[in-house]
């Protein structure tokens, strides 16, 4: 293919289903393109910035954001739907808590620095999303961090600080402030935004067209 590489921004915020399945989305397709030319990192986005540090239970942020729980069952049946079609599991009854996820977006931060930045988004994923976990909580976040190879007890210690909080809102803010103001957000060498949970299709069309422009002399 090409020895070239290709930047991909996503913005995503684990508590997003759509986030969830625009990720398999797009696994899909680099899957089908294993030398594709994406070098992939993931920035923090907050759906819910004013939520309380400590989460609220999720029929409190349901009844809040929807109206009740069968406007969140209507709002939710598309979201179901999508999940199923991308081969994902979303176990809506073991989830009972809506967390704050500054603490999650710094874990996933810190695990950039360690190259295990998609280990800790998928971890973060399944927590949420398959088993229901409360991944504001700092001892959950720190038992997925050691399920990914990182040192629960160091990450324990940052996250009992403020390391990196700071950074983590500017980013979030900066990200607004550009225009972005839903998740998932994808951004191809640094100025193509490609918004939402968009199919495996798509994103091998984008794959195979960014590859003919590598590959053209006329354009490198």
């Amino acid at each position: 293919m090409t020895d070239q590489t290709i930047s991909l921004d996503i913005l995503s915020d684990p508590i997003c289903p759509w986030c969830y399945i625009g990720k398999a989305n797009l696994d899909t397709a680099l899957a089908a393109i294993p030398d594709h030319p994406f070098v992939i990192q993931w920035h923090p986005f907050q759906l819910n910035p004013d939520m309380p540090a400590a989460g609220m239970g999720r029929r409190d942020y349901l009844e809040a954001k929807f109206g009740g729980k069968d406007a969140a069952a209507r709002a939710y049946a598309p979201v179901v739907e999508r999940a199923e079609a991308a081969g994902l599991t979303l176990n809506l009854e073991a989830m009972t808590r809506t967390p704050n996820t500054l603490d999650a977006h710094r874990l996933i931060h810190w695990a950039g620095i360690e190259h295990r930045q998609l280990p800790a988004v998928d971890a973060l994923f399944k927590a949420y999303f398959v088993d229901g976990r409360d991944i504001g909580d700092h001892e959950t976040l720190a038992d997925i961090a050691d399920s990914i190879g990182m040192d629960a007890s160091v990450v324990l210690r940052l996250l009992a600080s403020d390391a990196d909080r700071a950074d983590i809102i500017k980013r979030d803010t900066d990200s607004r402030e550009m225009g972005v103001n839903s998740v998932p957000t994808f951004i191809v060498a640094g100025k193509h935004a490609v918004p939402g949970a968009q199919p495996p299709e798509l994103w091998q069309k984008v794959i195979g067209e960014l590859v003919e422009q590598l590959n053209d002399p006329a354009t490198s």
